[in-house]
């Protein structure tokens, strides 16, 4: 027997590549989650639709989504199909009819001799109630079918009186006759999971309607494990508590994500809570207050064969690592559940797990050391000062300064470890941008104080003034008499000191890596090069920890210093030793920031967005603090590229963050980076209102922060037509030359030249042979091209700029070449690079030069007449296809003949 596919109108949205948002029949709760399934959609529709289907089974976890996707896709097949919603409870089992029985109750008492009967009865009766249209059935099962039921359904799909959409957890949930009908591919399955991120994100979206910025994504879809009824929830919850906010048109967050109170979650908890075993209970309290525990500690309280079940029923996750951490797998429920217990009961499950001691902080992990700290606080009992200050160390190492303060706070000034937890304090305020603050930190430390304190700690508290001084304008230049000061104190002289691993040695290189740490701030590149390259030597530095924080800060002085390949080269050095110096607390993260740096001014953007990889699920707790700067440094290697339009998500997000959670100025680097991306999308409006923004921030900033910014603003600025943006860029490139600065001056006078004298060629020229690599040569190509009106030498220097996909950049050179090759009379040149500009045209919206002969691209319908001649067709042939006149297709022929600088059809093909 054939069953006719459904039919629909050419206008029906599944014709459509995108839901409709205003979909009949499916209500606003449910609607939000549709466009992250939009595959998903189109496998049901084609189970609904296809000539030889009975239907569609949807099947998934609970709260991923599956009766929305099923009323959803019903919906959208329209008026013109009548639906029928029967639904099987836990007790519809076992009554004969369960789902069917308002049905039974509508059958003349002339049906109900004998099953026979009825199943003749409810077939009439739903023909009679589809009146000639098509039926779809939803049957959602949240329990087992009667035997009556399924028979009834089985003959209704088999006669082609409907077809259905069966939506239950899994395949074996339905009677045996549905799997038939599943192997023998007459039923289809469509598997519903938890969303991924990209997902998770999409969602957001749909539910918030304004960007969302990176952290709110990875924080919610980390925490719910990508379960959309769960996502739901959460967002409310956290709009309801005021921490989630709408900053600058993205959403955000204000702090971290807490759950207390949480009404909506805490009911879907409770509603899974009674369906697990005691044990199960147990396990799920403690991991809710210890948020992880080893797998041989956790067996030993509570048994391998509860921890395995718990994990083969998706309860827990264990890492692959040596200590093979347990979690629980779904983070919002800890939250939840342990918002539930005593300070009785978790000073019992904290008794139970430790055995009443407590642990070495020396042999804990970072993560280990904030999860024992917030459990001890959450159990209203008191750390030991060296627990105490260990774990204050621990958050400013994963980004999360509040932790550090309440933890710094708890120790007293008699104790041993106050000194040390004042410098903390002080690194904690600084990740906040509050220098102020970090500053009186540090000097509440008395001199009787400072006086006791060993070499080693006398020199970190030296080294932690440093740190906080250069970002106090009033302080900046003091850090050298400071660092001198020091030096005299412990009787040492600058250079790598003698007699290392002694105290005393290791304290002096601690003070020689403040000040390469200070004269990298400033921008002191050239001075600090010899001892930074001496300090960097194996050969010559015995002392890891000072030689590789040494050729870490040396990876950006050769950088700045036009050895960008020297830089480079260096960069894969270290990037190869970086693990074997995993006990040098910090250093991934510093050669990660600077490794950033040396790719940028390199012009390799592609790999500094390579570099800023997302945090794994096990950081995520990092996330307010990294997240803003991880999603701004993005935005500028997009930026720098060329690539406003892409760059504009990830910079509006991290200053919608920055506004809220200011992270050492980088508030400015965000508002100049996002004037230069609106500027280069050619949106005058909004890059002014930015600059604008940028004039009203202040804030101190280390030099490469500076720089870019001011590289940043004064390029949307020359954009935007400011003549006096070029000249800012001029007398900053003089400036950097003058300190040794190569590559920062090269790049300035790369900008500043769009419109250049001779002069500024010959210099950028001059400036070119300081530097190395790739970019270095467009430069030198540009200067020389430009001077001396070359067409070839830019057409060579917008290839270079291609391998980088440098987009502006090789727009410039082509507009330039087109002129120039056009004046010399060379075809060829011109052609080339006419139809190079041209493809460009799709990448950059508003071009930083255009070429003075005539226009530089091709109208939409010149680039499709020049196709269609280039293919061999006809005036008359391209005039019919277009629906114009042969002698409009004249006209247009000539201008593109014009503009391309060609004279035939033939020299057409492969150039548009």
């Amino acid at each position: 027997m054939s069953i006719e596919p459904l039919s629909w109108g050419r206008g029906s949205p599944l014709n459509d590549l995108e839901l409709r948002t205003d979909t009949a029949g499916v209500s606003e709760p449910q609607r939000w989650s549709v466009p992250a399934r939009s595959a998903n959609l189109e496998a049901v529709r084609a189970a609904l639709t296809s000539l030889d289907s009975l239907g569609v089974v949807i099947t998934g976890g609970r709260g991923v989504g599956k009766s929305s996707l099923a009323r959803t896709a019903v919906a959208d097949l329209g008026p013109d199909i009548w639906t029928l919603q029967l639904r099987s409870g836990p007790s519809s089992g076992k009554t004969p009819y369960g789902c069917l029985a308002f049905l039974l109750a509508r059958l003349p008492q002339a049906y109900m001799g004998s099953p026979t009967a009825i199943l003749r009865g409810i077939t009439s009766l739903i023909k009679s109630d589809a009146a000639g249209r098509q039926c779809v059935i939803t049957l959602d099962t949240a329990g087992s079918i009667d035997d009556m039921s399924a028979g009834v359904l089985l003959n209704i799909l088999l006669t082609g009186t409907a077809r259905m959409v069966a939506v239950a957890p899994m395949v074996s949930d339905l009677p045996a006759d549905f799997h038939w009908l599943l192997n023998d591919r007459r039923l289809t399955e469509v598997r519903l999971d938890n969303l991924n991120e990209l997902q998770t994100r999409q969602v957001l979206l749909s539910l918030l309607g304004h960007r969302v910025s990176a952290s709110l994504v990875s924080s919610f879809h980390t925490m719910v494990g990508g379960n959309p009824l769960l996502l739901k929830a959460l967002v409310t919850e956290q709009q309801h508590s005021g921490n989630l906010v709408l900053s600058d048109s993205v959403w955000t967050l204000r702090d971290k994500v807490v759950l207390d109170g949480a009404a909506s979650l805490d009911d879907i908890v409770r509603s899974q809570w009674t369906r697990k075993s005691p044990e199960e209970r147990d396990v799920i309290e403690m991991l809710s207050c210890a948020r992880s525990v080893e797998l041989s500690r956790l067996t030993k309280v509570y048994g391998a064969g509860v921890v395995a079940d718990m994990e083969d029923s998706g309860l827990l996750e264990i890492d692959s690592s040596d200590n093979r951490w347990v979690s629980l797998r779904e983070k919002y429920l800890g939250d939840v559940v342990r918002s539930w217990l005593s300070i009785t009961r978790r000073r019992e499950l904290r008794s139970l797990l430790l055995g009443g001691k407590e642990p070495d902080p020396a042999t804990m992990t970072m993560e280990e050391l904030m999860a024992f700290g917030a459990w001890t606080q959450e159990c209203e009992a008191e750390l030991s000062p060296a627990m105490a200050l260990a774990a204050a160390e621990a958050a400013v190492q994963l980004f999360d300064p509040h932790f550090a303060l309440k933890y710094a706070d708890t120790l007293k000034r008699n104790d041993p470890q106050w000194v040390p937890a004042q410098r903390q304090k002080a690194a904690a305020y600084l990740l906040m941008d509050l220098p102020v603050q970090a500053m009186a930190a540090l000097d509440d430390i008395s001199q009787p104080q400072l006086d006791n304190l060993d070499v080693e700690e006398f020199a970190r508290v030296v080294e932690a003034k440093s740190r906080v001084m250069v970002w106090l304008p009033e302080h900046t230049a003091r850090v050298p008499a400071l660092l001198q000061t020091a030096r005299k104190r412990l009787g040492v002289e600058p250079g790598i000191a003698k007699g290392w691993p002694e105290p005393l040695a290791a304290a002096a290189n601690r003070i020689s890596l403040s000040e390469f740490e200070y004269q990298a701030f400033v921008g002191d590149y050239a001075s600090a090069l010899p001892a930074l390259e001496a300090a960097a030597d194996p050969g010559q530095n015995p002392d890891t920890w000072f030689r590789m924080n040494s050729a870490v800060i040396l990876m950006s002085a050769l950088s700045m210093a036009g050895r960008e390949m020297d830089a480079l080269s260096l960069m894969r050095q270290l990037g190869g030793q970086i693990s074997d110096a995993a006990e040098i607390v910090g250093l991934r993260e510093r050669f990660a920031s600077r490794a950033y740096n040396v790719l940028l001014m390199a012009g390799q953007w592609r790999r500094c967005i390579d570099l800023l990889d997302p945090p794994s699920a096990r950081e995520f707790h990092r996330l307010p603090y990294r997240s803003a700067a991880a999603e701004l440094a993005a935005g500028i290697a997009y930026v720098y590229s060329g690539r406003g339009a892409v760059a504009l998500d990830s910079l509006l997000s991290a200053a919608a963050q920055l506004e809220l959670r200011p992270v050492q100025s980088l508030l400015r680097a965000a508002y100049a980076a996002i004037a230069f991306a609106y500027a280069q999308i050619g949106n005058a409006g909004q890059s002014r209102q930015y600059l604008d923004r940028l004039q009203r921030t202040t804030g101190a900033a280390d030099h490469a922060t500076r720089s870019r910014t001011e590289f940043c603003a004064d390029m949307a600025a020359r954009w935007l037509g400011d003549n006096d943006a070029a000249t800012r860029l001029k007398q900053s490139a003089r400036r950097d030359i003058a300190a040794g600065r190569f590559t920062l001056a090269g790049i300035s006078l790369l900008g500043a030249t769009v419109n250049g004298t001779e002069a500024d060629f010959r210099l950028m020229e001059q400036v070119a042979g300081q530097r190395q690599g790739p970019l270095a040569e467009i430069s030198r190509l540009v200067a020389v091209g430009s001077r001396t009106h070359d067409a070839k030498t830019l057409l060579a220097g917008g290839e270079l700029a291609a391998t980088l996909e440098l987009d502006a950049v090789e727009a410039r050179c082509m507009a330039l070449a087109v002129d120039y090759a056009r004046q010399a009379g060379d075809s060829v040149s011109a052609r080339t690079a006419q139809a190079r500009l041209d493809i460009l045209a799709a990448t950059v919206a508003s071009l930083p030069i255009v070429p003075s002969s005539g226009s530089p691209l091709l109208t939409a319908r010149e680039r499709q007449i020049a196709r269609l001649a280039g293919r061999g067709a006809s005036n008359r042939d391209i005039a019919v296809e277009m629906g114009v006149s042969v002698r409009t297709v004249e006209g247009h022929l000539y201008q593109v003949f014009t503009k391309l600088g060609v004279t035939s059809r033939g020299d057409l093909t492969g150039l548009v």
